[in-house]
């Protein structure tokens, strides 16, 4: 966890100070709201356990997913800028979020260049995760911008340590739909089309990733190569 969100290089009085920001550990049950839009920033929020995923409604109330977020990520910038939440953050599964307090966070840092980058640094990824999201937002097929997620999805897993063929995905069909801007029917047809080249296995929530360089080749816009 260190390592993926938190400042693991400080010197052990600094990491005890950052420790001692840390407000609680907070239990969220599957759907559990962590916060809405409108509510008043006052923390960000560090996955401990599980994923969560931040939504917005636009006027028709159809719910759409705008984020999803794993073990050691971190969540509620989107309140920096104007003081409050811009969009609803709930649990996807049971979870646990560590709470910082960003005004205390931002008077340690003061003191701790350290843990000034280590904000910075965080700052930038979220900016990048937003710019990644657009950019699968203009592949127009939808068969490929379901793998660049997927594909996405899997280098978020190998950087935790986990495998990054076989994924388990806590979003519905519904919710990648909805995050991608695709439709129920299209996600699950995309995904019956995809294992039925042989490109991977697809088990409910469940997926293996059984060529990944041809799926990087699906993306790209290119043919997959055929299988031996």
């Amino acid at each position: 966890m260190l390592a993926l969100c938190l400042p693991a290089h400080l010197a052990a009085e600094e990491l005890g100070a950052f420790a001692r920001q840390i407000d609680s550990r907070r239990d969220l049950r599957e759907g559990e709201v962590l916060f809405r839009a409108g509510d008043a920033f006052e923390a960000l929020y560090a996955v401990h356990q599980g994923s969560v995923k931040t939504s917005i409604l636009p006027e028709d109330g159809r719910e759409q997913v705008a984020g999803y977020y794993m073990q050691g990520e971190i969540v509620g910038f989107d309140g920096i800028a104007s003081g409050r939440h811009t969009c609803n953050s709930a649990a996807l599964e049971n979870s646990v979020v560590c709470s910082v307090p960003f005004a205390a966070l931002e008077q340690l840092a003061r003191t701790m260049p350290l843990l000034q980058q280590c904000i910075y640094r965080m700052l930038t990824r979220e900016l990048a995760r937003n710019h990644d999201i657009m950019l699968q937002f203009g592949i127009r097929d939808a068969q490929a911008r379901l793998v660049a997620f997927l594909l996405d999805l899997a280098r978020r897993c190998r950087r935790r340590g986990l495998s990054a063929r076989d994924l388990t995905l806590r979003l519905s069909r519904a919710e990648m739909g909805s995050y991608l801007g695709l439709n129920l029917a299209t996600v699950s047809r995309a995904l019956s089309r995809l294992q039925d080249a042989g490109l991977m296995q697809v088990q409910g929530r469940h997926i293996k990733l059984l060529d990944p360089p041809s799926l990087k080749s699906l993306v790209a816009g290119e043919s997959p190569r055929p299988q031996a």
